[in-house]
């Protein structure tokens, strides 16, 4: 957006009488002392609307809303009538025909019979403007989904006629029986949504374009679109919050439509459907997240919202104040909360159009405490990051998502975090999780931290997209380089890069053409800011870090039960099954045995064994090492547990030089027999042997080149950027920058060997950049990237780790072709305090990792 869109809002009022608290039809003697364009009619004269002038900046909107407020009450005041802002006032006399003069509203009297009598109900709504109309139509579409949030921010309705309605904005009830009410028309152009409105115009339904009540339009004759689906609200701030949220989802069409993005393909059934929830439920209730579909907590949902807008937010300069607004409504509640709150202190309806003068005022009822925005939770008062923290802002607010975890790890306190942890240690000597940091080194409990991270289902969405795509480009390079090689041939990628590549095996020639080579990827990502995810590193031999995704979940709940994830956390339960799926896959169905798979690992010396014993375990496969397989030329057999049983499929977790050394149930060496099963067809291997060919650190630079030569498409997840020093260019850029980058050593692993230039003693310098000299095609060098941080509990407090995430993408055969999916059960890893790297080797740990649907 070049120029800052400009934004303006109408606001609905109720008068009432102030000595019976009853809507009263006086507006005529209100309006007679009041003048300008700025205040008018409402169809029943009950009603006044007031219009604000076209503001730049949310302060201004304030300003102006705060303002007009104040002249209708001191025009009311003398008259003995107050001004509510609410959707509903309790007190209202349906059958009167008070309506306000003029042909058009006696025209919609007798058309609409009661309907018109009804219309006791008020709204707010936001104008924003747009390029022209034809945008205006594209926005209205793209912003449609969002608009049941905005609505539940808004309810304040919940009495109708008397009586609590059950709803919290009962007016979207009243409303919605409008015949042109609810979500938008599926028209794409001005052309399109003219001649609709020209046909209901036709078709005698509506008398004028003013009477599309859809609760997002275009405006009939200026370029700006109208938000109108929203309560009118008692405090001027929900108005100004909204207001913000909404020009930013304006922003954020305008982006996907000029970047040539789809409209949604969301359901109109399921569009009405989530509106009802929200004015069902308001802000106390779950809301519907059209991802899924699912029920979601309001703090989910909304930060979720406000994560997903922040670069809009940011540079519209509203970031701070939505998110200030947004912490506030949600420690305040709806509208209608507020309303029902008034109402129990004496049972009395009159109470509750007292506070609602009151609050429309930004007074505080003299029997209502002020409600304030918690302060920062107490956990969190010496926790200062210095750079992009997921959980908390630069203001040092906690992020709308993370408020309700927040408030319940600050009621526990340190104490009771201590106690949680030594729970939580307690329990994974129980289950013997464990982890081995070198051979030769002992067990010890896997270093898992106590405070959850979220990844929102914004974020969740274009990994899941990006992350896809890579691991297609990959699987598509290493059949390739074990064939044809014609990414080579054509000049794509230098063949020493791939001849010299450290995971390089003649084993890998061996799988047939149609083989499914990249079962299980380990992709590691990190992101330096709110909106931007990078690829750290590709594992595509035998990444690990499932299981223990899994398990974290349910020992942080078993050590915090209080922190039970919501409705909105993608579960993991069926992970397991997910990948049991993947290895069937590739086997036979129709041919007898294709179900007897086993998951291949070293043994008890393995560092991950633990998590080797849970998969199999969960997936009901066998845990076998090589010495109790034996290989005929009829297959591979598992001899060591009882009946002798051929395998149909080995979901490999062993590296491929110890599967080479070792030896099997007859002693032999069984490494290259089992490959020669696998060329055979006898077995199916799952990761394919030479997968490693794909995923060194000098390799990874070429990933962007794979996407675009073998699928044709735009990245949509970077690459840190790198510099490969076999390139003398390069080199001599990496050399003059050592201070500067990150080298790391192409054959490393687990952070060995990696050299921080910005945190490195000047020898230390000095020997890295006489080891690129002496072996150049041994090296790459990287621009350093401000890994974002997390909260982490450590030494009774919390401060500020590096994290990374470890996601995984399961490949499985379908049909002819290939599915690929990414598992929801993500690896956060943290960083030991004041390091960048994460590896549990270097001391790191992990967190449970909860993505939001």
């Amino acid at each position: 957006m070049s120029d800052l869109p400009l934004l303006g809002a109408e606001e609905e009022f109720h008068v009432v009488d102030l000595a019976t608290r009853r809507s009263a039809p006086e507006v005529d003697a209100l309006l007679a002392q009041l003048d300008g364009a700025e205040f008018a009619p409402e169809l029943q004269r009950s009603l006044v609307e007031t219009n604000t002038p076209v503001c730049a900046t949310l302060d201004d909107l304030r300003h102006h809303l705060q303002r007009l407020r104040g002249k209708l009450e001191s025009a009311a005041r003398p008259l003995g009538l107050g001004v509510v802002a609410a959707g509903t006032v309790p007190l209202v006399d349906t059958t009167s025909d008070a309506i306000s003069a003029g042909a058009r509203y006696e025209r919609m009297q007798h058309e609409y019979q009661m309907l018109v009598a009804e219309q006791h109900i008020c709204g707010a709504q936001i104008h924003v403007d747009v390029p022209d109309r034809d945008v205006a139509v594209q926005v209205v579409r793209r912003v449609a989904p969002y608009l049941p949030t905005l609505l539940a921010i808004s309810a304040s309705s919940p009495y109708w006629r008397g009586r609590d309605s059950g709803y919290a904005s009962f007016r979207s009830m009243v409303w919605s029986r409008w015949p042109t009410a609810g979500p938008p028309g599926h028209v794409e152009t001005a052309a399109d949504y003219d001649s609709m409105v020209a046909e209901l115009i036709a078709s005698g339904t509506i008398s004028d374009p003013g009477m599309v009540y859809f609760d997002i339009r275009p405006s009939a004759h200026l370029p700006t679109v109208e938000l109108r689906v929203c309560d009118a609200c008692p405090h001027v701030d929900d108005v100004v919050l909204i207001a913000g949220l909404f020009r930013a989802l304006v922003g954020k069409a305008r982006q996907d439509l000029d970047d040539g993005l789809p409209l949604p393909e969301s359901r109109h059934e399921l569009l009405r459907a989530a509106s009802w929830r929200a004015a069902r439920s308001g802000l106390e209730g779950d809301l519907v997240d059209l991802v899924g579909p699912s029920l979601v907590a309001p703090p989910l949902v909304i930060g979720q919202l406000v994560d997903q807008l922040r670069p809009f937010l940011e540079e519209l300069g509203d970031w701070e104040q939505v998110l200030e607004l947004s912490r506030a409504a949600l420690a305040r509640g709806s509208g209608a909360a507020l309303q029902r709150r008034a109402f129990g202190r004496r049972g009395e309806l009159v109470d509750v159009v007292d506070a609602l003068i009151e609050h429309t005022q930004g007074r505080v009822p003299a029997h209502e405490p002020p409600t304030t925005v918690p302060d920062t939770p107490q956990l969190l008062a010496a926790y200062h990051p210095t750079s992009y923290d997921e959980a908390v802002s630069a203001g040092s607010q906690v992020l709308p998502h993370y408020g309700w975890m927040f408030r319940t790890l600050d009621r526990l306190g340190p104490r009771g975090l201590l106690a949680a942890e030594a729970a939580l240690r307690t329990e994974q000597k129980a289950r013997d999780v464990t982890f081995r940091v070198g051979d030769g080194e002992p067990d010890r409990l896997f270093p898992l931290d106590l405070v959850p991270r979220i990844v929102t289902a914004e974020d969740w969405a274009g990994l899941t997209a990006g992350l896809e795509q890579r691991v297609r480009a990959l699987e598509a390079f290493i059949r390739d380089v074990y064939g044809e090689r014609a990414i080579v041939t054509d000049g794509v990628i230098p063949a020493s890069v791939v001849d010299n590549a450290p995971g390089r095996s003649r084993l890998g020639k061996l799988s047939p053409a149609d083989a499914v080579r990249i079962a299980v990827a380990g992709i590691d990502l990190v992101r330096d800011r709110a909106d931007r995810w990078l690829v750290l590193e590709d594992n595509l031999r035998v990444p690990s870090g499932i299981g223990y995704a899994v398990m974290s979940r349910r020992l942080i709940r078993s050590a915090m039960p209080d922190l039970e994830p919501p409705a909105g956390v993608v579960p993991l339960e069926e992970v397991p099954d997910q990948l049991h799926n993947a290895v069937l896959s590739v086997t036979e169905p129709d041919e007898p045995g294709h179900d007897e798979v086993a998951l291949l690992s070293a043994g008890s010396r393995d560092s991950a064994f633990f998590e080797h014993r849970l998969l199999a375990e969960r997936m009901g496969v066998p845990l076998v090492t090589p010495r109790e397989l034996q290989v005929t030329e009829h297959g591979v057999y598992l001899v060591g547990t009882g009946a002798r049983r051929r395998l149909s499929a080995l979901y490999r977790r062993l590296d491929e030089r110890d599967l080479l050394a070792a030896r099997g149930a007859d002693q032999r060496l069984i490494g290259r027999a089992i490959g020669n099963a696998v060329a055979r067809g006898r077995v199916a291997m799952l990761n394919a042997l030479g997968n490693g060919v794909a995923d060194d650190k000098l390799v990874y630079a070429y990933v962007p080149a794979m996407i675009a030569y073998y699928l044709g498409e735009d990245v949509l997840l970077d690459n840190v950027p790198t510099y490969p020093c076999v390139d003398p260019e390069r080199r001599a850029e990496v050399l003059d920058r050592l201070d500067e980058l990150v080298l790391k050593p192409v054959d490393g692993y687990g952070g060995q060997g990696i050299v921080i230039g910005p945190h490195a003693e000047p020898a230390e310098l000095a020997d890295v950049g006489a080891a690129i000299r002496a072996n150049p095609a041994g090296w790459v060098a990287q621009d350093l990237v401000q890994l974002s941080t997390h909260p982490t509990f450590s030494e009774g407090k919390l401060e500020p780790r590096a994290v990374d995430l470890r996601a995984f993408v399961l490949q499985s055969r379908r049909g002819t072709g290939t599915h690929v999916e990414v598992l929801p059960a993500a690896l956060s890893r943290v960083a030991p305090a004041g390091s960048l790297i994460v590896n549990s080797s270097r001391g790191g740990g992990a967190k449970d990792t909860w993505v939001l649907r």
